[in-house]
Parts: C-alpha cells; structure tokens; sequence
C-alpha cells in the first residue's frame, strides 16, 4: 500500500489539507508489561491487564493492555501526527471504537488512518468537519483495534469554495 503524505505540517494544517480517500501511516508504539499494569491499575484494573500469573491462566493467555490503553498510544500518534495543531476545534465524538485483537507487552504496533469524508459546516462557515477510520495493527499485521470518528477543523480560507 501507498500512504499518502501531507504537504503540511500539523503546525499549518487546515480542512483544505485533508484529502478524503488519503491514507496516512502515523508510526508505531509498543507498551512494556510495567507500562500495561500501571495503566490498568489506574483505570482498568481486570486480572488480565493486572496480574501476570491470572492473565497467563486466562482465555488470553498471558497479560494484555488494556483496549483503553492502546486506543490511548494510538491517540498520541493522531495528535502528534495527523490532528492540526493550530486548527483543530476538537472531536464531536467516535461513532465505533473496536477492539479486535489484544495488545501484547512489548508488540510494535503501527497505526493508520483514512479520511473517509468530509463536509464544511453549514452554521459556521470558518470550519468543517472530517470523517476518518483508524487502525492499529499488531507485528503480524492484523487489525488490532478499529476506531471511526470525526474532526472539526478550521477551513484555512474560510468562504473560499
């Protein structure tokens, strides 16, 4: 596959930069079992995410990240590499968010996203807003984790068509 490359950086990106069909990679990450366990002890503290000898005896088989904790790594990725960082308005939310394989200690997992559509706002001229599907996979390139949201993002020209 071929990703696309934006011609801005997120520091001078707008609604004009984002191309609907464009897929961008956005890079990797991986989550030691210190980083896995204190994440869960925090925010989801299952026996699988918590404990390395009940995770091992679980349906999973040994410890897992928490899907929280992935789509977290995930979100750094979007905000470092993908989400204006001078035009973005925010996010009126995620419409799927789906975990489909768990997030191993220390796997390398890579993260893609593809604007699906986009439509300027009707009652606010200065914006619009984008509609995009995220994917992490894991080392053996299966789809991890899916997620579809949408952006609101300031238009660079706004009235401009």
């Amino acid at each position: 596959m071929t990703y696309a490359q934006f011609g801005t950086p997120p520091d001078d990106r707008y609604y004009e930069d984002y191309e609907v069909g464009a897929t961008y990679e956005l890079g990797s990450f991986s989550l030691s079992e210190r980083e896995i366990i204190d994440f869960a002890q925090r925010f989801d503290p299952q026996r699988f995410h918590v404990d390395p000898v009940a995770a091992a005896a679980s349906p999973f088989g040994g410890l897992i990240a928490s899907g929280w904790h992935t789509g977290s790594a995930m979100m750094r990725l979007l905000a470092d590499h993908f989400i204006s960082s001078v035009a973005g308005l925010g996010s009126p939310g995620l419409d799927e968010v789906t975990w489909h394989k768990p997030t191993r200690p220390g796997a390398t997992m890579t993260v893609r996203v593809t604007v699906l559509d986009k439509r300027r706002s009707q009652s606010k001229p200065d914006r619009g807003l984008f509609f995009h599907k995220v994917e992490v996979f894991d080392p053996a390139g299966d789809v991890a984790m899916t997620v579809r949201g949408k952006g609101i993002i300031r238009l660079r020209t706004p009235g401009a068509n």
